[in-house]
């Protein structure tokens, strides 16, 4: 696979054609219409006392109320443009979803509205540097859809999986993915990762995951989802190098290299996005029980078949 960079086209990154509109025309026969998004405030009645407070907020939360809310400002908007090329007016798009609807889902929280390019949409854009054109990705634990969401309209090359347990979180997932047009690249399932192991998820080229979980328990979920030589992309904080240090060895024993931290989107953001890069050498076969039966029927559901295993040590996989 070759190298990506920054600014990616409808026919993959760097290329010049431009990128879909927001909201653009829906795909005809690949699936089954989903429920679009309920904005608050779309709707055209009133409270009954008409106050100037509810008719603020209606407005604040209208998508349609101010578009330039939604753009990036300043010193980010120059990132913003780096990373999501022709495909920014999607982006604000998903911005605007994630400051409306996803606020008021609780989805995020309200503080981080105004800081969605920073903290969230850039932050996770940048680590489309070390993912490889064409490659198959896996988001663990998608929520809102950080990074998945933000890497599919980064980068329309890309095949993602999103990977979700909680229904209204897939609900939100779903109905974003048919809003921004992305139903061509985006998969969404509703299911823990241990449950989808054996299913369509599998087998990727690249696991992410952002603010799950410590690193063993995530290399534990993520590695079993990931081809042999595929990795592990955990989105981390400040606390990434302690983390490395005290689960190296529980990551090897899971099939994983050792762990390399890598600094995303450097001299573009700062600080930069910290990644922990956990490359797959080998399939390990899981030990201890297999999940319960309503866990085996979930996975089911989610579109593939439930796997057993566990987060702990396994051995690896011989002949």
């Amino acid at each position: 696979m070759s190298e990506p960079r920054f600014g990616a086209g409808e026919s993959g990154p760097g290329e010049s054609s431009s990128g879909p509109s927001s909201f653009p025309g829906r795909s005809s026969g690949r699936r089954v219409p989903r429920r679009p998004i309920a904005f608050p405030g779309r709707s055209s009645s009133s409270s009954p006392s008409g106050s100037a407070r509810q008719t603020d907020r209606s407005a604040r939360s209208s998508p349609s109320a101010d578009p330039a809310a939604f753009l990036p400002a300043g010193e980010i908007a120059e990132a913003a443009g780096r990373v999501f090329g022709p495909r920014l007016e999607l982006a604000v798009s998903y911005a605007r979803l994630l400051a409306t609807d996803g606020v008021m889902r609780g989805l995020i929280g309200p503080r981080e509205a105004p800081r969605i390019w920073e903290r969230h949409l850039v932050n996770c854009a940048v680590i489309s540097e070390m993912i490889p054109i064409g490659a198959s990705v896996v988001d663990v634990g998608s929520g809102a859809g950080l990074p998945g969401i933000v890497l599919a309209v980064a980068r329309p090359d890309l095949s993602i999986t999103l990977v979700e347990p909680l229904a209204r979180r897939t609900a939100f997932l779903s109905e974003a993915v048919t809003a921004l047009g992305l139903e061509s690249t985006v998969t969404v399932v509703r299911g823990r990762a241990e449950d989808v192991v054996d299913g369509p998820p599998a087998g990727a080229d690249v696991v992410t995951a952002r603010a799950v979980a410590s690193l063993d328990r995530l290399a534990g979920w993520c590695l079993p989802l990931a081809r042999t030589g595929g990795r592990l992309l955990a989105l981390k904080g400040s606390s990434a190098a302690e983390e490395v240090d005290a689960h190296r060895a529980v990551v090897a024993s899971l099939g994983g290299a050792s762990p390399v931290i890598r600094l995303c989107g450097a001299g573009l953001i700062d600080p930069p996005t910290t990644v922990v890069e956990i490359v797959k050498e080998r399939d390990v076969v899981p030990q201890g029980p297999k999940p319960s039966g309503k866990a085996a029927a979930r996975g089911r559901g989610a579109g593939g078949r439930a796997g057993g295993r566990d987060s702990g040590q396994g051995r690896s996989r011989r002949g």
